[in-house]
């Protein structure tokens, strides 16, 4: 990705595309951290910190670092359950990873460039602490980095849609 993300504008309607995702019970278990190009410097200093700090070799320390170093926007895309007896933790997650995909697509559809990075900095604790201050109960669905293409990129191959479908007619 290259050049500028999406205004706050464009963002806004972005994120409200993307808010159309199953949400049992009405909860809103997730939410946003939008990441300007400033804050993306920032985040990518504690990526860095964090990778050292854990001993990473310098490959990955570079890789920890690096899509926030390229990306001109991301958005964290958080995943924050509410304890209720009525709707399992498993569904909020899923709300969430339905969120991050929705604004996956809701990006490349208005024509941006957009990609969903999660990996160990996501998982990471002590960074989704400091880089981002969730709170204890909270977790990171990922990264949605969203600019212009600067080359077409190829589809990856995709399973053979027959070998994992089963048809029942009764």
């Amino acid at each position: 990705m290259t050049g500028t993300g999406p205004d706050r504008d464009e963002v806004r309607e972005l994120l409200t595309a993307a808010l159309r995702v199953p949400d049992h019970g009405s909860l809103t278990p997730w939410r946003f951290i939008v990441l300007e190009r400033p804050a993306l410097a920032e985040v990518a200093d504690h990526a860095e910190a964090r990778a050292k700090a854990l001993g990473m070799e310098a490959e990955l320390v570079a890789k920890a670092r690096g899509q926030f170093d390229r990306s001109p926007l991301a958005v964290a895309v958080v995943f924050s359950p509410k304890i209720t007896p009525k709707v399992p933790k498993v569904e909020q997650r899923y709300s969430a990873g339905a969120l991050a995909l929705g604004l996956l697509n809701a990006a490349q559809a208005a024509g941006w460039a957009a990609c969903w990075l999660s990996g160990w900095i996501s998982h990471d604790r002590a960074f989704v602490t400091e880089a981002l201050a969730l709170a204890p109960q909270e977790e990171l669905a990922g990264f949605v980095h969203i600019g212009r293409e600067t080359v077409a990129v190829q589809d990856r191959p995709r399973p053979d849609v027959a070998a994992l479908t089963t048809w029942r007619d009764a």
